[in-house]
C-alpha cells in the first residue's frame, strides 16, 4: 500500500513538473516573439524613414555636415523614454492589451532613433553587426536560461551601471572626448551582456504556471521589453567597435 502511494506521488509530481515545463516553454517562446517582432517593426521603420525620401523629409534635414534629425526628428528619438517611463508607472492598474499596445507604439519609435545608425554606418556593417549582436544575445540568453547560478546579485549592480553610463553620456555631451565615448561603449557592451542573462534567469523565475492569462500576457510584454532594450543598446554599443561609418 505505501508503495502504491508513493507512486502515485511520483507520477502527481512528475505530472506537474512537466506541466511547468510545457507552460515555461511556451512562455518563454511568447516571450522571444514578441521581442523578435519588436525588432523587425523597429527595422522597418527605420528603413522606411531612410530610404524613402518623403519620410525621410519629415525627420530629417540636409546640413552642410550631412543629414540631421529635426524638431520632429529629435522628439521621436525622445519619445521612447516617455513610453517607457509610463508603461512602468501604469503597468499594475492597465490591462494586457494595454500594455502590449505600449509595447508596439515603443518598438515602432525606437525605429526613428534607429533610422540614425545607418545614416552614421554603412548598410554593410550594420547588418553584418546585427547578426553578430544576434549570435551573442542568443548564447547570453541561453546562458540565463540554463544555469543554476543564481544571477540576482547582479541586478542591482548592472542597473546602477546604466545610470551611470547615463551620467557619462551627458557629461560627454559637453567634453566631446574621444576617450570617454570608447569607456562608455566598452561599459555598455559589458552591462547589456549580463543584462542579458540576468533579465533572461529573471523572466524564467518569474514564471508561475498557476498565473492567469491576463498576468501571463503582461509579464511576457515587460519581459521581451527588457530583452529588446538590451538587444538594442548591445547593438549600438558594437557598431562602436565594428561598424563601418559613411
Amino acid at each position: 500500500m505505501a508503495l502504491n502511494t508513493d507512486r502515485r506521488t511520483m507520477t502527481r509530481s512528475q505530472a506537474e513538473a512537466a506541466q511547468i515545463d510545457t507552460g515555461l516553454r511556451s512562455y518563454m517562446l511568447r516571450v522571444y516573439n514578441l521581442m523578435a517582432s519588436g525588432l523587425v517593426l523597429s527595422g522597418i521603420v527605420a528603413m522606411t524613414i531612410t530610404y524613402v525620401p518623403a519620410v525621410r523629409s519629415l525627420f530629417y534635414v540636409q546640413t552642410p555636415e550631412g543629414l540631421a534629425p529635426n524638431l520632429l526628428g529629435m522628439i521621436g528619438m525622445f519619445a521612447p523614454l516617455i513610453v517607457l517611463f509610463a508603461a512602468m508607472f501604469m503597468i499594475r492598474s492597465a490591462s494586457a492589451a494595454m500594455v502590449q499596445g505600449m509595447y508596439w507604439l515603443f518598438v515602432a519609435l525606437q525605429g526613428i532613433g534607429l533610422s540614425m545608425l545607418l545614416q552614421v554606418y554603412t548598410d554593410e556593417s550594420v547588418v553584418r553587426v546585427f547578426f553578430i549582436t544576434a549570435a551573442a544575445f542568443a548564447s547570453l540568453s541561453l546562458f540565463g536560461y540554463t544555469t543554476k547560478r543564481d544571477l540576482s546579485g547582479m541586478g542591482s549592480f548592472l542597473i546602477m551601471g546604466v545610470f551611470g553610463m547615463l551620467i557619462a553620456m551627458v557629461v560627454n555631451i559637453f567634453l566631446a572626448s574621444s576617450m570617454m565615448q570608447f569607456i562608455i561603449c566598452a561599459v555598455g557592451v559589458l552591462v547589456f551582456s549580463g543584462l542579458t542573462a540576468y533579465d533572461t534567469q529573471r523572466i524564467k523565475e518569474e514564471y508561475n504556471v498557476n498565473m492567469d492569462s491576463e498576468t501571463l500576457s503582461k509579464g511576457a510584454t515587460m519581459g521581451a521589453l527588457s530583452l529588446y532594450i538590451n538587444f538594442i543598446n548591445l547593438l549600438q554599443f558594437l557598431l562602436y567597435f565594428l561598424g563601418n561609418r559613411e
